[in-house]
Parts: structure tokens; C-alpha cells; sequence
């Protein structure tokens, strides 16, 4: 079936959502939102998704990191039955665009409506998610959530972590009014839908509509510090010199070098990327003695994210030989690649095909919920075009048009999944 999704109803909850931590900027192309875990901007957010799910007559409930909920109990629905779950989540990066995030929350609200509107009767309720602190860089490296929900991380690790001013996330969840009670449990769930901006320019060049995610990459991250010994840069010699910024130079281009070869031989959806570098002391006359820098390896099949985590090792150990440094490395995020599961994208597809618009499938080179999701219920990940695959930036940007195609085939979905009752009983379950 096509629901009627409604565009100018899924653009005025998303601009709705767009000003709260909002950025000005001259240029007219660029609308950008600051909207950190705890902080004002995300009390407002919470609390306009609250409000919005209450209007549809939704239940609404808050776990203890702040996961909300929004579920549709039809009188069609049996509430014995395991509900079909949809969402995403509302914070963001640091001048991040208006799309990432807030689409897949509010695509997941519409589809419920829509299905109202069209007076379909599903037999399994259905639930409308935000999840917490998805981004990182507040309270950890992202998804947590998440994590707490599928019980990766303890309830009470994640609300001891503190942020860059020593607040604890339980502070405050606290202090905005979203420490809630109990933990959300995606188990419970028949299955899980997330939309989101694809980030990337497949669907773009492709000329497709939605794109149906077969796998979500595995992301690793490496933290590497080389010592080496600060000193006068004009009183010592260069033959005399423990320069940790010129070993940590040629491990970024070892760690290029060996994802280039990885591409090339076995799997082109590899990449490795040295993304941040601090310098101590970080003056121009000094020979630097110090440099933490951050490494991010990525790819959808497990053995060579496993390959460059070698190449890593073995160049920290060559500028240890050839620079006279010392090394140090630890490995404090790790997450396996995740397939989607069939029946979910199986259901995506078909109403797709109903709807009259084209999908295609393709892979996740970005980390979101789903993945945790998926590792304790059936889950699929829907992507709807990113202009020039810009994201993470003010100039992220997806038509509104797209944003209403993409979520009507989420809405076929969810209503496929939950089972429609007719006459004859469900046509789907």
C-alpha cells in the first residue's frame, strides 16, 4: 500500500526541530544546529518530539539514559504482541546540519500518522524511538543509547560519563527533566526501522529515491601516542633530533598507504583515516616531543578492518626502529560489521514496488542505532539522498520532496511488518 505521507507536516517537525540549538550563518545555503546531549537546546528538542508524539496519541515514556518512546497501540493491536519499533535521534554534532538524525525521529512519527490517516488497523503496536547521545563527543564515541538498551553498556557506566566540563550524563539528563526510570529493551521488539540522510552520493549518482542497506560498516578506533624528545629547534641538530611529529607523519601515510593497498586487493569498501593529531608542546620553535592522534578504520567485512589493525601495529613498530620514539596503543572503540536482516529489507522493498519508487540497495559507510539494534532483533536501515553526500556540516541538505518519498516507503514498511488486519485476518506477520 502507498500511505498518504504528509510533506508539509514531516517539514514543519523537522524545521521545528532546526531551530532548537540553531547556528546563524550569512550564506543562505547553510542551516546549522548545535545540539549537545544535556544541554538547553536538547531539553527543547526532547520536549517538542514529546509534545508532537502526545498530539497522535501516543504513550510516551523515558528510560534512565533518556532513550524516549512513542507507542501507537491501535484497538487492532493485540498488546500482547511484540511491537515493530522506528527512530533515530535528536542531538548532534557541533554545527551539524538539520537532517541527520532528526529525519529518521520524525520519518518514524509521520509513518505512524499516516497510517492513521489511511485508518489502517495493524495487530502489533508500534513505537516511535529517540535514542540518547547517538553522536558521541559529549558523554563517549557515540551510540550510547543504544548500547545501554541492547545491554552493550551497564545503565550506570553510561550515567557516570562525564563530559568535557566534569558533569556526569546522569547531571545532566537530570537537570533537563529526561532521567527517566528503567532501561529500554529492543529485544522485546518484532523488529526495528531506522531512516537517515545517506551522507554519502550513491543514491545521488544512482538517480534513486531510497536506498535499503544491506550491511553497516564495523568501525575500530585507535588511540596512538608517540614520544619522542622535545627540544630547542634551532640549537639542535637535525641528526641530533627525536622528532615525534616526523615518525606521527610517516604512520598517517603508512596508515593511507596500507588502506590504498587494502582497496586494491581486498575489499574496496576499506578505508583507514588518521582524523586527529595533537602536538606537545605545539610551538614552532620547539622540536616536538609529543603526539596523541586518533586512527578510524572502517569497513563491512570484519578481516580487513583486522588487516589494517596490523598495518597500524607494524608501522608504530618501523618509526620506533627508524626514529628512536616510543609507542603506545589502545583500541577503545570496537564495532563488528552488521548485516540487516532480510525479512525487515524484504518488507522495505516490497513496499517500495507498491509505492511506485525506485530503491536500491547498498551498504552503510557510517555507524548508527541500527546496528546495536541489530544484534538483538531483526533491523533495517533506509537512506534517503544526501545533496553531494555532505553531512556533519550546515550545508547537509536532502529535498524535502525525498524526505517524503523515503518515508513513505518507511511507512509501507512498518505497516507491512506490524501486519494489517482485515476481514480475512492479517495480511502480513
Amino acid at each position: 500500500m502507498k500511505l498518504p505521507v504528509d510533506e508539509d507536516r514531516l517539514r514543519a517537525d523537522i524545521e521545528a526541530n532546526a531551530a532548537f540549538g540553531a547556528v546563524e550563518y550569512d550564506e543562505p545555503d547553510k542551516r546549522g544546529r548545535t545540539n549537545r546531549t544535556g544541554t538547553p537546546a536538547n531539553r527543547r528538542a526532547r520536549d517538542h518530539l514529546v509534545d508532537r508524539l502526545e498530539a497522535a496519541n501516543l504513550d510516551v515514556s523515558v528510560d534512565a539514559v533518556g532513550n524516549i518512546t512513542g507507542t501507537w497501540t491501535p484497538p487492532s493491536a493485540d498488546q500482547t504482541n511484540a511491537p515493530v519499533a522506528s527512530g533515530s535521534h535528536l542531538d548532534s554534532v557541533p554545527e551539524g546540519g538539520i537532517f541527520d538524525g532528526p529525519l529518521g525521529v520524525y520519518a518514524a512519527l509521520e509513518a505512524v500518522r499516516a497510517m492513521q490517516d489511511a485508518g489502517v488497523e495493524p495487530v502489533r503496536p508500534v513505537t516511535v524511538v529517540s535514542f540518547t547521545e547517538e553522536e558521541g563527543g559529549t558523554y563517549g564515541d557515540g551510540l550510547l543509547g543504544s548500547s545501554v538498551a541492547t545491554g552493550e553498556l551497564p545503565t550506570e557506566e553510561a550515567l557516570s560519563r562525564t563530559d568535557a566540563d566534569g558533569d556526569t550524563l546522569e547531571e545532566a539528563l537530570s537537570r533537563i527533566g529526561y532521567r527517566g526510570e528503567g532501561r529500554l529493551d529492543p529485544a522485546t521488539w518484532d523488529g526495528f526501522y531506522e531512516l537517515h540522510i545517506e551522507q554519502d552520493t550513491t543514491l545521488e549518482r544512482a538517480g534513486a529515491s531510497v536506498g535499503i542497506v544491506t550491511t553497516i560498516t564495523g568501525i575500530t578506533h585507535y588511540a596512538v601516542t608517540i614520544e619522542g624528545e622535545a627540544n630547542h629547534a634551532g640549537a639542535t641538530a637535525m641528526g641530533e633530533r627525536t622528532d615525534a611529529l616526523a615518525a606521527a607523519s610517516e604512520f598517517v601515510l603508512d596508515v593511507e598507504r596500507a588502506a590504498t593497498e587494502i582497496v586494491e586487493t581486498e575489499s574496496e569498501t576499506a578505508v583507514a583515516t588518521v582524523g586527529s593529531l595533537s602536538v606537545s608542546p605545539n610551538a614552532t620553535n620547539v622540536v616536538p616531543g609529543r603526539v596523541e592522534a586518533g586512527v578510524d578504520i572502517r569497513d563491512i567485512h570484519r578481516e580487513p578492518m583486522e588487516a589494517l589493525v596490523s598495518a597500524v601495529r607494524e608501522s608504530l613498530d618501523r618509526v620506533v626502529t627508524t626514529r628512536g620514539v616510543t609507542t603506545e596503543a589502545q583500541r577503545p572503540f570496537d564495532v563488528a560489521p552488521e548485516p540487516m536482516s532480510d525479512r525487515l529489507r524484504g518488507d522495505a522493498h516490497v513496499a517500495a514496488e507498491a509505492a511506485g519508487i525506485e530503491a536500491i540497495d547498498l551498504h552503510s559507510g557510517a555507524a548508527h542505532d541500527t546496528m546495536r539494534v541489530a544484534r538483538v532483533t531483526d533491523a533495517s536501515l533506509l537512506f534517503a539522498p544526501s545533496r553531494d553526500g555532505i553531512s556533519h556540516n550546515p550545508r547537509e541538505w536532502t529535498d524535502w520532496a525525498d524526505c517524503a518519498t523515503a518515508t513513505t516507503v518507511l511507512a509501507g514498511a512498518i505497516a507491512r511488518t506490524a501486519g494489517v488486519k482485515t476481514s480475512e485476518g492479517p495480511t502480513t506477520d
